[in-house]
């Protein structure tokens, strides 16, 4: 069974999308149609613009977003998923490609939710941080034993973690961990505290925007990030993605679960390999491979 999966924020590079762009007129329809919803020609700043441009929330979020589910478009009668799944932001591209969500539609929340973000990680100084090599339930002891905000976030895989709350208590928490054994516990250059208590104002503005758009039951399986499990449902799909600001993103129980279903084959559809990547390490029985 073919499980499509979908990249979220930092799979960005400058020059993404434009072959597609050039090549496919279907392609070139939705990126313009792209710059008329956003009000500014994202396409000249994914094509050309710098790596400081496509770090901007506001701006990475729509680009990755787009290029993964345009590129989903284009594979017309390939594109036969028996499941889903996206990582963080990529859990909107896997919606859209699964059909519970508009192209327009999906595109409109993904830049609320990047401005909402922006305006959340603006608030307080906040980040994150990458824990290499020490089991999960030692990370998550420590972060419960830092003052402050500090939770795990981002599930990636077997000694891959990243953990996302208030600066100080990331640098207590990474010297911590440090001395508990962790290979490396290094801040990541991201604009603020992801998947944590610290995009709570970010979660109520994208509620109202979540709950003021159509949703429809997929035609396959959701496996979303907040409890890794498969949904169609389109009631479930708005709370579990409203949910997933400030919960934790649990991508290695997702794949677990997903090929526990069934699934022997990963298509990491969008920018970059680092789901392939991910996905090898959960379980290295699965064929992996992409569309870039």
């Amino acid at each position: 069974m073919k499980a499509y999966v979908f990249p979220g924020q930092g799979a960005q590079f400058v020059g993404m999308g434009k072959d597609l762009y050039e090549s496919n007129e279907v392609a070139k329809e939705m990126f313009e149609k792209a710059n008329e919803i956003l009000g500014f020609r994202i396409t000249d700043l994914m094509f050309a613009g710098t790596d400081e441009d496509l770090r901007q929330t506001k701006v990475t979020q729509p680009a990755v977003f787009l290029h993964s589910v345009i590129l989903a478009k284009t594979l017309g009668e390939d594109f036969q998923p028996s499941m889903v799944a996206g990582h963080s932001l990529g859990e909107f591209s896997a919606l859209v490609a699964a059909g519970a969500l508009s192209f327009e539609d999906g595109l409109r929340l993904v830049a609320a939710r990047a401005r909402a973000m922006q305006k959340a990680c603006e608030l307080k100084p906040s980040t994150m941080a990458a824990v290499i090599a020490l089991p999960d339930e030692k990370v998550e002891e420590v972060c419960a034993s830092i003052p402050g905000v500090v939770v795990c976030a981002n599930y990636n895989c077997p000694g891959q973690l990243v953990i996302s709350g208030e600066e100080e208590a990331i640098d207590a928490a990474c010297e911590k961990l440090k001395e508990a054994g962790a290979k490396r516990a290094m801040r990541l250059k991201v604009g603020g505290a992801f998947h944590s208590p610290c995009m709570e104002p970010a979660r109520a503005e994208l509620a109202e925007a979540i709950a003021a758009t159509e949703f429809h039951n997929p035609a396959v399986p959701v496996y979303q990030n907040v409890d890794a499990k498969p949904h169609t449902d389109a009631a479930e799909i708005k709370a579990n993605l409203v949910a997933q600001l400030t919960a934790p993103v649990r991508w290695t129980q997702s794949v677990q679960n997903m090929i526990a279903d069934g699934a022997d084959e990963f298509i990491e559809v969008g920018p970059g390999k680092v789901l392939q990547g991910l996905v090898a390490k959960i379980n290295r029985e699965v064929a992996t491979s992409g569309h870039q």
